[in-house]
Formats: structure tokens, C-alpha cells, sequence
């Protein structure tokens, strides 16, 4: 293994399951475009690409078919890290947010860690039962979780699954801060967070909307890896929308510089999250 202390992942999230053209006309909603968008941000230095899909209708969604297209036209693009959602809706049966993941193998999917009340206008279910059909059918096809936390509290619940053996050593976790009805994206929060966690671990953070850059900067500076992209956040400054996913992906490449580190590969991402046994075609070699 290569010396990746001083190696950061970056993941881009380009899509995510609520920016519309309406809100930006850059954000990429549809297989190919979601697949020119994530070959675009690889070639400017990205490691991981976070996969949501939408409908026909540019809805959220949760459709294995999208998921199929897109995922199939990124790897023969690029041999970037794929990681799939499986939040891509509310109120989905466990089948169909498993499916995608299971039948596609990435590298990576997401294990949101609990339940919340998402934006004060509806819940997100992670209910129990899920949570464990959830860990153990990444288990069976060897896709690393993501453990996805919103507050404290879901913390403690990977912990809990860690001991039952649902989720295996070494975690890895992505702290989520500042989603209405989670907890909110301070420097003071993501450091309680990380105090939480085993050492062992593996972390990434990322602040939504204006809180980006300084939940950035924090986690750069407790050693975190970090997340940039449309699903978090549409404008690159106040009142001043991103031109681009690739443009959030060159400056967190000029931040990292600044900050005497470098972005990892994604062979390297590979080797920081224990998975140089997958190769591009989506099977363990």
C-alpha cells in the first residue's frame, strides 16, 4: 500500500433527488447527461461519484433501470468509484431502494443510519428491520456502506449494528449537516460527531447550502475526506449558481493544494477504504 496519509477522497454528488432545472439549469438529471457530468469531474480530480436518479419526469427516484443505464455508461467512461443511493424516495418498499445496489455492485452505497423528520414536511424511514436487511445484503454482494449520519443518535445506532454484526470494522461514516430536521451544519457539531466515532474509522462530512465551505475547511482540518456537488448545495457563491458539478470539484482540488494535501485517486480511494479487492467490472477479483 502507497503512503495515503496525506491523501483526501473527494466525492461529487451531482444530482441528488430534489434540484430541478428550475432551480439550475446545470444540474444533470438523466442517465447521460448524470454520466458526462461524473466523466467531466473524474477528469478534474474527483475519486468518488454519489449516484441518485430521477423518473422521466425528473422526480426522484429509486428506478433500477435508470440506475443500470447510468451506472453502465460511468464505467465505461471512467473507472471512478461509484457509490448508489438508496434514499432515492419516500415511502419505497426495502426491495426496491436494495435492488440497484445489489444487482449492480458498486463499490459503495449508502446506509442512512435512522429516521428523521426530512425538511419538517415528511419522514425518512430507516426503520430497524430495514436497517438490518439493508447491512446484511451489502454483506452478501461486498458493496462497503456509507454510513450516512443526520444527528448524534445515528451514531450510536452503527455502533449498536456494529455489535450485532450488520455492519462490519472498519466503518465508514459521512456526517450530513445541515439538513432541516438534522442536526445543523456547525464547526462545533461535526467535531462532537467525529468524538464519536472509533478510531479505526473512516469519515467524510459536508455542510448543505451556505454552510459548505466552512464544514470544508473543518474537516480538512480534523482529517476528514469530503463531498461537494449539486445534490448539497447549487451555488458556488451567494446568489451565484454554479456553472458546473466540475467547478466545485476544482476548487475543493486548489483548497486541498493549499492545504498541503493532495485529492486521491480513485485506485487510492480504493485503498483507503479496504476495497482494492473490486475492479471495474463490478466484481471482487
Amino acid at each position: 500500500m502507497s503512503n495515503l496519509s496525506n491523501k483526501v477522497i473527494l466525492t461529487v454528488a451531482t444530482t441528488g433527488a430534489w434540484p430541478q432545472k428550475s432551480d439550475t439549469p446545470n444540474i444533470p438529471l438523466q442517465p447521460e447527461e448524470i454520466a458526462e457530468d461524473i466523466l467531466d469531474c473524474y477528469n478534474a480530480g474527483a475519486s468518488v461519484a454519489h449516484i441518485h436518479v430521477r423518473n422521466d419526469e425528473n422526480k426522484a427516484s429509486m428506478s433500477f433501470e435508470k440506475f443500470e443505464q447510468t451506472v453502465k455508461l460511468v464505467r465505461e467512461k471512467c473507472d471512478i468509484v461509484i457509490n448508489l443511493t438508496t434514499s432515492g424516495g419516500i415511502g419505497l418498499s426495502d426491495e426496491v431502494r436494495i435492488k440497484p445496489f445489489y444487482e449492480l455492485k458498486p463499490e459503495i452505497a449508502s446506509f442512512d443510519c435512522g429516521s428523521m423528520n426530512w425538511q419538517h414536511n415528511t419522514v425518512f424511514e430507516n426503520s430497524p428491520s430495514f436497517l438490518e436487511k439493508l447491512g446484511n445484503a451489502m454483506q452478501e454482494v461486498d458493496v462497503k456502506p456509507e454510513i450516512e449520519i443526520f444527528d448524534a443518535g445515528m451514531v450510536y445506532n452503527a455502533l449498536y449494528y456494529l455489535k450485532k454484526g450488520v455492519l462490519q470494522a472498519p466503518l465508514h461514516f459521512q456526517f450530513v449537516l445541515g439538513v432541516p430536521g438534522g442536526m445543523a451544519a456547525t464547526v462545533e457539531n461535526l467535531v462532537y460527531l467525529k468524538s464519536l466515532i472509533p478510531q479505526d474509522c473512516t469519515w467524510g462530512a459536508l455542510g448543505i447550502g451556505k454552510m459548505h465551505l466552512p464544514v470544508m475547511y473543518a474537516t480538512m482540518a480534523l482529517g476528514g475526506h469530503l463531498r461537494v456537488g449539486m445534490e448539497d448545495n447549487i451555488f458556488y457563491a451567494p446568489k451565484v449558481l454554479a456553472e458546473s458539478n466540475r467547478q466545485f470539484v476544482e476548487r475543493t482540488n486548489r483548497i486541498v493544494a493549499e492545504m498541503g494535501k493532495e485529492i486521491a485517486t480513485p485506485q487510492e480511494t480504493r485503498e483507503i477504504l479496504g476495497l482494492e479487492n473490486w475492479n471495474v467490472s463490478g466484481h471482487t477479483k
